[in-house]
């Protein structure tokens, strides 16, 4: 596999924020901790010294409970050591993985624990998968995009998805090709979708010591018992987050994320909804659950499971759990994080390393010579159809496409004929130029027309080149936020180890891994 890397500005695929968080910009400094680079993560380690041996703990307590039942259970007492920390990601529990990058995101977090591992050897990184198995938004991961083919989990579901039952999934696995049985284990075997998840990604990246977290856990909560309290109380972030938002749009900047007055959904059984405080009770929205400020503190400490962050907290309490060193994530994810700078200072809790996960686009074989062919340039496919032809014919014409010769000739000749009408009635200057507006429109058409002509000069390659644009952005999406890993993986068991061997965690570029058949 060849890789060819490329500027992420040249794609038109990401934010500005993120582009210029990745440049370095100085008005941004405020809104990270330490930037991303190998040899930063010693100062990193330095501030979260301050992990206690209590949490690291209860962590391996949680841990190996929901590992229970796995084969192989990863050796988890590494984490006991004062020397160890983690470099996490994130991720709904899509079903079957759901879109290419979240294979993507778990390789760049596991090559980035192998890098610091080579350039710290007397420490140990944990490379961690955080289930977003609180999260009830059913819609977002019921559904993935397998070889032309959309399958979807059908019903309503409320509540945490990592506490639905997976083997509603059967249905799905019967109609799939092959059958793969690393999901029919994974969830015909299991009775929540998180241990599901689980199974099958300790199948995948288990030997590359990827340790995946659902932090839906009481004892977990429990360290977080404190923001609960006060973000019910005197819902400090709301205010942090809207002045740190404010700041970045005073710069220029468009962000992702909303705060709310309260941050916090209530968890039990199949419910997950949003706490609103109204005329001095708070009341859990779409129930008749109301609490006094006294019941709902005391509830807290009695049940801290019941109380779910949301996307303002959910980072705060992942970083409050876990020694981490670095947060991986996507490119809306990155910014949204720096939008919570404040909120990791105003609880004194270490702000993490931001890193982009590792972006893609597989191209295959035949694909590659298909470029080659046409001879475009990669990031030419990133093009949008209307510029990508445009493009392609003026960059493959012989001929001469513009008439920026003859309107300059045109343009100095009225300037002469201006001056001639003016000098003999001067109304005449407003008939004139309307004259020349006419004839510069005639101009801007038969450009238009000298282009079309040549397009269909190169119709069959034309066409060609746009059928592979869709077939590497399908659904006018990118190939990694739309295909599911298994297109590639049922027919090359050896996808993911090549990933591995491609991706460089700290290399900020688009990558473009062309496959090559051996000669």
């Amino acid at each position: 596999m060849t890789v060819h890397s490329l500027d992420l500005r040249k794609t038109g695929q990401f934010p500005t924020l993120l582009l210029d968080y990745l440049d370095q910009k100085p008005s941004l400094k405020e809104f990270y901790g330490t930037f991303p680079k190998v040899e930063n993560a010693a100062d990193v380690m330095k501030q979260r010294a301050d992990f206690s041996i209590e949490k690291r703990q209860t962590l391996v307590k949680v841990l190996k409970e929901q590992y229970k039942d796995q084969p192989h259970m990863p050796d988890f007492s590494i984490l006991l050591d004062e020397k160890t920390f983690t470099v996490t990601s994130g991720h709904q529990l899509n079903i079957f993985t759901g879109p290419l990058y979240v294979i993507y995101k778990i390789v760049t977090i596991i090559k980035l624990a192998k890098k610091l591992k080579d350039t710290y050897p007397d420490h140990n990184f944990v490379p961690v998968y955080w289930m977003a198995s609180e999260d009830h938004d059913f819609e977002e991961i019921a559904s993935f995009h397998l070889m032309g083919k959309t399958h979807k989990w059908e019903g309503e579901h409320k509540g945490a998805v990592g506490r639905l039952n997976p083997k509603e999934l059967e249905g799905i696995l019967r109609n799939l090709p092959n059958r793969p049985l690393l999901f029919a284990k994974a969830y015909l075997e299991n009775n929540t979708l998180s241990d599901a998840v689980r199974c099958y990604m300790h199948e995948l990246f288990g030997k590359e010591g990827l340790i995946c977290l659902d932090a839906d856990d009481a004892d977990l909560k429990r360290q977080f018992v404190p923001v609960i309290k006060e973000e019910l109380t005197t819902s400090s972030s709301a205010e942090i987050v809207t002045n740190t938002t404010s700041k970045l749009a005073s710069l220029g900047y468009h962000t992702p994320l909303s705060a709310r007055e309260i941050n916090l959904f209530y968890l039990q059984d199949n419910l997950r909804e949003r706490i609103i405080k109204e005329d001095n009770l708070f009341k859990v929205l779409n129930t008749d659950l109301s609490f006094t400020e006294n019941e709902i503190t005391a509830l807290v400490d009695e049940h801290p499971e019941y109380f779910s962050p949301n996307v303002v907290l959910r980072p705060l309490y992942e970083e409050i759990i876990l020694p981490n060193l670095a947060y991986i994530g996507g490119p809306s994810e990155v910014p949204y994080w720096m939008q919570l700078k404040g909120v990791f200072d105003h609880y004194n809790v270490t702000f993490p390393m931001l890193i982009p996960r590792n972006f893609a686009m597989y191209i295959t074989d035949q694909q590659g010579k298909r470029v080659e062919k046409l001879g475009v340039n990669y990031e030419d496919l990133f093009l949008d159809e209307v510029s990508l032809r445009k493009h392609f014919v003026e960059s493959h014409s012989n001929n001469v496409l513009d008439l920026n010769e003859e309107k300059k000739s045109f343009y100095a000749l009225f300037e002469t004929i201006l001056g001639k009408a003016i000098a003999i009635d001067k109304s005449m200057e407003g008939a004139v130029k309307a004259e020349e507006t006419r004839i510069r429109h005639s101009f801007e058409h038969l450009e238009k027309r000298l282009r079309k002509a040549e397009e269909r000069n190169h119709e069959s390659e034309i066409e060609q080149l746009l059928a592979l644009k869709y077939k590497l952005f399908p659904g006018k999406s990118s190939q990694e936020r739309y295909d599911n890993f298994l297109n590639f993986y049922l027919s090359d068991p050896a996808f993911i180890t090549k990933l591995m061997a491609a991706f460089d965690p700290l290399d900020f570029r688009y990558n473009v891994l062309v496959e090559e058949q051996p000669a």
